[in-house]
């Protein structure tokens, strides 16, 4: 929550941001962002990072203070790794090779003392088997966008060039006059 000071028209207080619903495949690592804005400076030696994550029973997964305390058990043992800058306002972690036990909410809680008092970010993940359709379909649209691009680019290249070209030609052929043969004179040797 950020609150409106009356002096200078400042805000104070800590926001924290998180992209929302995530889809994981299933076995594959998935970044789980998470971005802040302190209206204190960023003292790396004050701020905490708290992960914790919601299944059906809950509990913290992941802690920073100072540096990364990574779990030493339970499900997220070796799993959940540490991506975030603090200097650069981000408490990013990755989820390595994710399980559907890892389907739930996962909060993300910085404060920055004296900000300390701000709204957790939450995002929730669910893991599928597969990429879903419209995922798919995006990735092909880009690719295939990308090379229609590339191909249309070319085309265009190509074309500009046999125009100028061509231009070249008829402006040669305009600005040469042909020379005369010059013809013998048939009395003269």
């Amino acid at each position: 929550m950020r609150l409106k000071s009356s002096r200078n028209n400042l805000w104070t207080g800590m926001r924290v941001y998180t992209s929302g619903d995530v889809e994981a495949v299933n076995g594959t690592d998935v970044r789980l962002k998470c971005t802040f804005d302190s209206s204190a400076k960023i003292n790396p030696e004050l701020v905490i990072v708290s992960w914790t994550f919601k299944p059906l029973s809950g509990g913290r997964i992941f802690h920073y203070q100072q540096k990364p305390y990574l779990p030493p058990d339970g499900i997220f043992k070796k799993r959940v790794h540490w991506a975030g800058d603090i200097m650069g306002s981000d408490a990013s972690i990755i989820l390595r090779e994710v399980k559907f036990i890892y389907n739930g909410t996962y909060t993300c809680q910085v404060t920055n003392p004296p900000d300390v008092h701000g709204p957790v970010g939450e995002i929730r993940l669910r893991v599928v088997k597969t990429a879903s359709f419209n995922e798919l379909l995006y990735l092909v649209l880009a690719i295939g966008g990308g090379i229609a691009a590339v191909v249309f680019c070319l085309i265009v290249i190509v074309s500009c060039r046999r125009c100028k070209r061509k231009h070249r030609q008829r402006q040669l052929e305009g600005d040469e006059e042909v020379p005369r043969k010059e013809r013998k004179d048939p009395t003269a040797w």
